[in-house]
């Protein structure tokens, strides 16, 4: 019990100390307050998983997944490595790249605009667990079914985001450039872009999550001898759940980030946008 009522303490004292943060206004508090209540979850966390003498089969303490994050570093970097940087990372530079090229040729042709939107929306609606064997079949074992399975996850978001945008600038605004003598790509570069920015932006936010998380559960249905999906699904069957939560904190941590930088991308590009003045 002395567990339980500790974690209860650090709790109630943790809820004070951000009331107080908040209400003072204090210089970054804004940042202190999160790291505070994350602090005092993995507390909490601990000292119930210890309290009550749960399993750490069925819920490692927070002690243990980070022992398990230190002495397994290699381990951990090298699944990093070929999950992010090799299957997912590249399956979204070419899905979202491919989608924004596709999405100024439907621009350009109402014909395709009919013709690839419900393909691409059929795709879409695939399940992953059905896609996924089928790429490791097409493309093999390593990380290129893994990015092709990212690429037909974040092809359709971008894709209708990216479009949606393109027709974002009203008709009064287009028939002033007309009335410049401007081109197509004048028309483009000056006007559609740049009110497309926010959609194409929240099209690559979109994509950020579904990248991750496609190329994790592709590894599920074959993969080398590393990768974040396959150490989860082997060390689940060894029932080394302390391993199998250092994998899902670098995932946590690592698509936050990538979120993150997208969307401060997404801050410098449209600083002029009311969504980012009014933040």
């Amino acid at each position: 019990m002395m567990w339980i009522s500790l974690a209860l303490i650090v709790w109630a004292a943790a809820f004070a100390l951000n009331v107080i943060l908040v209400r003072s206004r204090a210089p970054g508090a804004g940042y202190i307050v999160p790291v505070i209540f994350g602090l005092t979850l993995l507390f909490v966390w601990e000292g119930f998983v210890r309290g009550f003498g749960i399993s750490p089969v069925l819920l490692p303490p927070p002690s243990a997944i980070g022992a398990a994050f230190v002495s397994k570093t290699d381990v951990l970097w090298g699944d990093l490595v070929q999950t992010f940087f090799k299957g997912a990372l590249s399956g979204y530079v070419i899905g979202c790249g491919s989608a924004f090229i596709v999405a100024l040729l439907i621009d350009r042709s109402p014909f395709l605009q009919r013709g690839l939107l419900p393909v691409g929306n059929f795709i879409a609606a695939l399940p992953i667990v059905g896609l996924a064997p089928i790429m490791v079949m097409w493309f093999g074992f390593d990380w290129q079914s893994k990015a092709a399975v990212v690429v037909a996850m974040v092809f359709f978001p971008m894709l209708v985001n990216t479009v949606q945008g393109l027709q974002a600038s009203d008709a009064m605004q287009r028939d002033l450039m007309r009335t410049y003598a401007a081109s197509y790509a004048q028309t483009l570069r000056f006007l559609r872009l740049p009110a497309a920015m926010p959609f194409i932006f929240n099209g690559l936010k979109i994509g950020t999550t579904l990248a991750l998380i496609g190329a994790i559960v592709a590894e599920f249905f074959g993969s080398p001898i590393r990768g974040m999906g396959f150490r989860i699904s082997t060390e689940v069957g060894k029932l080394a759940l302390d391993m199998v939560w250092a994998e899902i904190a670098v995932a946590a941590v690592l698509g936050s980030a990538f979120y993150g930088t997208v969307a401060l991308f997404e801050k410098r590009a449209t600083f002029w946008h009311a969504s980012q003045r009014q933040q």
